[in-house]
């Protein structure tokens, strides 16, 4: 194979890649509407459509493979097959996650935390995958730290989200509210926990991909973990 012919070979393979980055962030998208007005419908619409990510995922994992196997890329042709190849893992994980959002919304009966901006979060969460996309894309190692300093900001908003959910918990008093409501109210606890645990996760698969960019585009690890 000519050194042309490789080189489409590899823009294809980031295309393919972007391209899925842009499905999963629509699939997160519509997962934090569906808790947010509570759409059964749209939710089971996120739990059938995980199928077509993971058909993804596999699709272009044997490109990598391939690419791999049978180019024997070097030097930055390798980081940017290897790096391709790990943030495919963080996409499909990412896919995932937005599946427990959606199995979440359909088991909810009882919301008592309406107050906590699920969507504010969510909403920040996949900008930051989007930029981590967009910087793959483009090749822009520039602005992967940003990233990496929005997950703080993340990581800080689903901390005070948990504090509020578990300090409420501990301060209802055993009585009428306890006593009548318990299974209901330790449910949405546990779901809400899960919620706010999940959308946490995806930054840091964000923050992952930006890592990826990052050593790929400048043979710099410094954001990997």
């Amino acid at each position: 194979m000519s050194r042309t012919e490789f080189q489409h070979q590899l823009e294809q393979l980031r295309s393919d890649v972007y391209e899925m980055g842009t499905l999963v962030c629509r699939r997160l998208r519509q997962a934090l509407e569906a808790f947010e007005t509570n759409d059964d419908a749209l939710a089971a619409d996120v739990i059938t459509g995980d199928e077509e990510i993971n058909d993804r995922y596999l699709e272009l994992e044997q490109a990598c493979v391939e690419l791999f196997a049978l180019q024997q890329p070097v030097a930055g042709d390798l980081r940017f097959v290897a790096s391709s190849f790990k943030i495919l893992t963080d996409l499909e994980r990412i896919g995932d996650l937005a599946v427990n959002l959606g199995e979440y919304t359909r088991q909810t009966e009882y919301r008592r935390y309406s107050d906590i901006d699920i969507a504010y979060i969510g909403d920040r969460t996949v900008e930051m995958i989007e930029d981590a996309m967009a910087a793959y894309e483009r090749g822009d190692a520039t602005s992967t730290h940003e990233i990496a300093a929005a997950d703080d900001n993340i990581d800080t908003l689903c901390e005070g989200a948990s504090e509020l959910v578990v300090r409420d918990l501990l301060e209802i008093e055993t009585g009428t509210e306890f006593t009548e409501n318990t299974d209901a109210l330790l449910e949405d606890v546990s779901r809400m926990l899960l919620t706010i645990r999940d959308i946490e996760r995806v930054g840091d698969h964000a923050v992952n991909i930006a890592a990826r960019t990052r050593y790929m585009v400048d043979h710099d690890d410094e954001l990997i973990y």
